[in-house]
């Protein structure tokens, strides 16, 4: 008798497992955000078996629920098959006792526990379930036919006139722009948004990256005193490898509630590589299909010449009046000091300044994007301070300089 009750407890305990197995699955399958599953089907087989359940989540829920309740409902009837045998025992107290207590045990065990411990750890279980999972999805396929049509005559049954409500019509909106007081701001900032995106193929990623100087560089173990209590300009930080000079990792600042009083370099990520010759278009689909928000680009000699966000990005397609100057040095790229008179920063792109001249712009054959290049090409030699030289109808004149190569200089009509 008593192998009898224990083989029934030991069927419970299975049952117990297998239903917070796939209440655990679900859980950590539905809590992958979009980065994660990005990431999972550039990873192992794991991982891109795990995402691809995901590409069809209603086929995936109605495994999981199917499963989970045949479990469930197994459970429990081994469960009265034990309470059965205590009742024939004469031993009722023990029976109640003992299904109040396998509830509260499936609720536990089998759904609370399983599903918070899935939440935490949802990108590392993902892969480790992926195959059980998968087998179970297909397990059940053949069936899936006919399920369908099941839950679609319920549905109809039931909620006959239910049906599916946008948040907001189209006319809705189109009415409140044309109501709004901001009618022509908003067409303004729509043509500058679709301008950028179409610029994506021309613009090239030298023209928004973060010139090497303009950024903060360590080496070793990274402390937040080491910051002196400022965010560097762009909201990022490069580590350096171990064995030469060249950027290893990086940590991007921005989005982070809280930074550790030591060791930042713990939260850095392997940099990838872009050509300076790539464009925009380009930049985003790498950083994208590579789950990264940080890139260093690099000259044709193999050497970084700057670093590039994902966040540079998207405000250079959405920033009605996008700069470089402006992300990096946290300044104006031009100031009118006169009438036709400017002073404009080193790092303003050629382009930035065309747009603001009123100029066509043509990319320079030598490559020059910036006015400080323009000026080391025409000059031959590092600008100095009373240098000038032409372009376009317009005098361009050294003002300031500093021994880490920043310039900034004046620009009139000739």
């Amino acid at each position: 008798m008593w192998w009898e009750a224990a083989s029934l407890a030991f069927a419970m305990l299975i049952l117990l497992v297998a239903s917070g197995f796939f209440s655990g699955s679900e859980t950590a399958l539905f809590f992958l955000t979009r980065d994660d599953l990005r990431r999972m089907r550039a990873g192992r087989p794991t991982e891109r078996m795990a995402a691809s359940l995901m590409n069809d989540p209603d086929r995936l829920l109605t495994a999981v629920l199917f499963w989970n309740l045949v479990l469930n409902l197994a459970y429990f009837a081994v469960g009265v098959q034990i309470s059965e045998r205590l009742v024939s025992a004469k031993q009722t107290g023990m029976a109640s006792l003992f299904s109040a207590g396998s509830l509260v045990v499936m609720i536990l065990f089998g759904e609370a526990f399983p599903k918070s411990f899935a939440v935490v750890l949802r990108s590392s279980l993902a892969p480790l379930i992926s195959v059980p999972m998968s087998l179970a999805v297909r397990a059940l396929d053949p069936f899936t036919p006919w399920l369908k049509p099941v839950a679609r005559r319920l549905r109809r049954a039931l909620w006959p006139q239910i049906q599916n409500e946008p948040f907001l019509h189209i006319e809705d909106l189109e009415r409140a722009v044309q109501a709004s007081e901001l009618t022509d701001d908003i067409v303004r900032q729509e043509r500058a948004a679709l301008q950028n995106i179409l610029d994506m193929t021309e613009t090239t990623i030298e023209e928004v990256m973060h010139p090497r100087g303009t950024y903060p560089m360590f080496r070793g173990a990274i402390h937040l005193d080491d910051l002196y209590g400022k965010v560097p300009h762009g909201d990022f930080l490069i580590v350096l490898g171990s064995d030469h000079q060249m950027p290893d990792r990086g940590v991007l600042l921005s989005g982070m509630s809280s930074l550790p009083e030591r060791h930042l370099e713990s939260l850095a990520q392997e940099l990838i590589h872009i050509p300076w010759c790539a464009n925009l278009a380009a930049a985003l689909e790498t950083l994208t299909n590579r789950n990264r928000k940080l890139a260093s680009v690099v000259n044709e000699y193999g050497d970084t010449i700057g670093i590039v966000t994902l966040n540079d990005l998207i405000d250079h397609l959405f920033h009605t009046d996008p700069s470089r100057t402006r992300r990096v040095l946290d300044r104006e790229p031009m100031l009118e000091i006169a009438p036709g008179r400017w002073h404009v920063e080193g790092i303003t792109t050629l382009r930035y300044l065309s747009k603001k001249l009123n100029l066509a712009y043509e990319p320079d054959e030598e490559g020059q994007t910036t006015v400080a290049g323009l000026l080391q090409q025409e000059l031959e030699h590092i600008p100095k301070v009373g240098e000038e030289c032409t372009w376009n109808g317009y005098r361009i004149r050294v003002i300031s300089s500093s021994p880490r190569g920043s310039l900034r200089v004046i620009i009139f009509k000739v």
